[in-house]
């Protein structure tokens, strides 16, 4: 394993850490008694062999259902605890909930102190001002700090880049865990400004929300030959120095292998990584088209600013990834959480389109683009694809 510093909380974080919402028995929140012993000895055994492969970084969160409750079992049976423990507390506008929610993790745990506590889903301007105001979020765990109940402060985040960017400059965190992966580099200037602020980067859910690598298409595969796609995107990720470490869903022990690949081949990326996406930017043009590659994402009307709040931008990038990489799978997953995912995928998808929301009312908010009849096309066809099913979020908060 190697480590990196993680930004200004000086810890020396392993570069894979172990996430913990894909090993737990439900997504509820049950008392222990209601665990068998066969789904805690898996737990067990992950957290052995996490320490054994040197992932002393464990990240769950409240919602996690009853991964926080497994853990804190798990640490007591192994007698072991790691040396890094991160969950995750939803912001609240009342603080004495929040801080109820702090201390019942804690006690889930069965630590005597949280190493990384993020608030969790700093999604909307709502949340960030739950979280900074006078009295908030913020001031709760400053207080639990001078208690030695926690160390670092941080934020998670599925929301947009502008939004990230005004979290990271109140200057009141300590590091950020948010999306950054081969298919999705939005985030590329938020993580130079986490540099700058020295904040952590923990790149959330590499694997799943990077394309569904863990069950990736006949031509993702041909195209990162000699990698498998989640050795590429683990590389990819990681030579960016300023990106400290991903985390690792592992629901089954033989999940470890392919991210322990990675880090094998980590002093080696600049051999593999820059010639495998050249060949995916070139296959890009080739299945997109120049035109559409180089502008498909200019002058998009933003969700808020579109007829049925139909998330234009996010539908146009799935459609590419199936037209480009067969990323159907994912793209269907990511489609219909579009309307039911709440603010962590803000949006609709195209059900509407042809329903309540007409022809002439999209082709007026997308008079500035390079091809508005194709960007129709696409969300039809999106539609007729993937329209008749719906999806909720795992975590229901």
């Amino acid at each position: 394993m190697q480590y990196r510093r993680f930004g200004r909380t000086n810890l020396r974080i392993p570069v894979l850490s172990l996430g913990g919402m894909r090993f737990q028995k439900s997504w509820e929140q049950l008392d222990f008694s209601e665990v068998l012993n066969d789904e805690q000895n898996k737990v067990e055994n992950i957290l052995k062999l996490a320490n054994k492969y040197g992932l002393n970084h464990v990240e769950t969160a409240k919602y996690y259902g009853t991964s926080e409750v497994q853990l804190g079992m798990g640490f007591k049976n192994i007698k072991k605890i790691p040396n890094i423990i991160q969950t995750k507390i939803p912001p609240d506008s009342d603080p004495e909930i929040f801080k109820r929610d702090v201390m019942t993790s804690i006690e889930k745990l069965k630590v005597k102190r949280i190493d990384l506590l993020a608030i969790h889903g700093i999604n909307t301007d709502e949340h960030l001002h739950h979280s900074i105001k006078d009295g908030g979020c913020i001031e709760i765990l400053r207080n639990l700090q001078k208690e030695n109940l926690i160390g670092s402060i941080g934020f998670s985040t599925h929301g947009k880049s502008s939004l990230i960017e005004k979290a990271i400059s109140t200057n009141f965190f300590d590091y950020v865990n948010l999306h950054w992966y081969f298919i999705n580099q939005e985030n590329t200037k938020v993580i130079n400004l986490a540099k700058k602020y020295d904040l952590g980067v923990f790149i959330i859910s590499p694997t799943d929300k990077g394309g569904h690598l863990h069950t990736p298409s006949k031509k993702m595969l041909e195209l990162c030959k000699p990698l498998h796609p989640i050795v590429f995107n683990d590389l990819f990720c990681l030579r960016n120095q300023n990106v400290h470490t991903l985390s690792v869903g592992i629901a089954k022990e033989a999940d470890f292998d392919l991210h322990l690949e990675a880090v094998s081949l980590l002093s080696d990326s600049e051999k593999y990584v820059p010639k495998i996406i050249n060949r995916l930017r070139q296959e890009s043009i080739n299945s997109l088209g120049l035109e559409w590659h180089q502008n498909w994402n200019r002058n998009l009307p933003s969700w808020e600013n579109t007829p049925g709040n139909i998330n234009i931008p996010v539908l146009l990038w799935l459609s590419n990834l199936i037209d480009w990489l067969d990323m159907e799978g994912f793209a269907k997953a990511r489609y219909q959480l579009l309307g039911n995912g709440s603010h962590w995928f803000p949006g609709n998808n195209s059900n509407l389109l042809d329903k309540d929301v007409s022809e002439v009312q999209l082709l007026k908010v997308l008079g500035g683009h390079i091809n508005p009849n194709k960007v129709l096309r696409k969300l039809r066809s999106l539609k007729e694809k993937f329209g008749d099913k719906v999806a909720n979020r795992l975590s229901k908060k």
